[in-house]
């Protein structure tokens, strides 16, 4: 069974569970009221008592219809119909004691809701900022101005693939299909779906990712580049922290990563915070420097004028000991978006002591620009 028939069969299970948890409740308010007997609740319910039965199995039936739409705040209705379906069991402990077990696996799935309602906010936080930078930054960037200065490779690679043609290109958002490898020494690979918004007149860019280890455990990650700082946060199930990382060295990673993705926004070429320097006719060095962080990598071209490698000399983790290894994209295919021409599967490695590590196999879904 693939992954998303897996989610799927997961997702009507969790439905028709709550729907079993709220006709299990009915039958408290059904006592309560004399509407029917249940031999399994031996203990006598009040009528007042009986009207909590059914609030809780209202909550339940509520929070499955919710949690089947996705709705936003699906994990508040679910938090208070466990809390409701709680205080019932701990004060009819003799007859329901045993519906305890269902209510801890139904808060293990609300309070992940919980987590990545938190870190959705924060993305979107994010991205707004991000957002309203950019439409208050008003300058432009001019590529049959700077077409001269650039290098051959760098000139025939901006015509190819159109930019000229669409010169404007403030911001873009960009969907992605992704295998991702953890380790060296690890033989499958995760699949993940990752979304980023990019701003290129004031540089910065916000990257979420999902990626699913199996059916019960999944990553949510963010990488950040805002007012020249990289950051990157990883929480398993979007709730536990696994990585916090940030500083000068993640800083420094993030702006040569930001120059490698120059090639899904070609009018970066041209913006004032990067500067060029020919190596020979099929290669140039790009040198970006923003908020007093500097970051360099190497471009690749072939005869026809697509770009082809990027390298950076790049540190591969923000600790103190970190060292640089080169970080290489190669591109595997093309594809055209609102008349861009950009790499649309390529490959990220590290080039570690250890030998080549191809950690990334990123597929462009869809790009839309600003």
């Amino acid at each position: 069974m693939t992954s998303g028939y897996w989610t799927i069969f997961m997702k009507v299970g969790l439905i028709i569970l709550l729907i079993l948890h709220a006709f299990i409740h009915f039958a408290g308010f059904a006592k309560a009221f004399e509407l029917k007997e249940f031999k399994e609740l031996a203990l006598p319910i009040s009528k007042p008592w009986g009207l909590v039965w059914l609030l809780a199995g209202i909550l339940f039936l509520v929070y499955a219809l919710a949690f089947g739409f996705n709705y936003h705040f699906a994990w508040l209705i679910g938090f208070l119909a466990i809390m409701t379906s709680q205080l019932l069991i701990f004060y009819f402990w003799k007859d329901a004691r045993f519906g305890t077990l269902l209510n801890v696996v139904l808060f293990s799935v609300v309070i992940c809701a919980f987590g990545e309602f938190i870190f959705e906010r924060r993305v979107s936080a994010n991205t707004d900022t991000i957002l309203k930078n950019s439409a208050s930054n008003s300058s432009t960037i001019n590529m049959e101005q700077s077409l001269p200065s650039f290098p051959e490779p760098v000139r025939k690679w901006i015509v190819k693939c159109g930019a000229l043609k669409k010169q404007d290109i403030r911001f873009g958002r960009i969907t992605q299909h992704a295998f991702m490898k953890l380790k060296p020494d690890q033989d499958d690979w995760y699949e993940a779906t990752a979304v980023q918004y990019t701003s290129i007149n004031d540089p910065a860019f916000i990257w979420t990712v999902n990626m699913k280890l199996n059916s019960l455990l999944w990553f949510r990650g963010c990488d950040k580049y805002m007012n020249g700082e990289g950051s990157m946060m990883i929480k398993a199930n979007a709730l536990i922290p696994v990585v916090n990382s940030h500083g000068d060295k993640l800083n420094e990673g993030t702006i040569q990563r930001f120059l490698g993705e120059m090639v899904w926004f070609p009018t970066l070429a041209g913006s004032p915070y990067v500067t060029w320097q020919a190596i020979d006719s099929l290669t140039a060095q790009a040198t970006m420097t923003f908020k007093g962080v500097t970051g360099s990598g190497t471009f690749y071209f072939n005869q026809t004028g697509d770009f082809v490698k990027f390298v950076a000399m790049r540190y591969k983790d923000a600790d103190k000991d970190s060292k640089r290894f080169p970080w290489v994209l190669t591109v595997n295919s093309y594809k055209e978006f609102e008349g861009i021409r950009i790499p649309s599967d390529m490959n990220a490695m590290w080039k570690l002591d250890s030998g080549d590590f191809t950690w990334l196999k990123l597929v462009i879904e869809d790009v839309k620009y600003q």
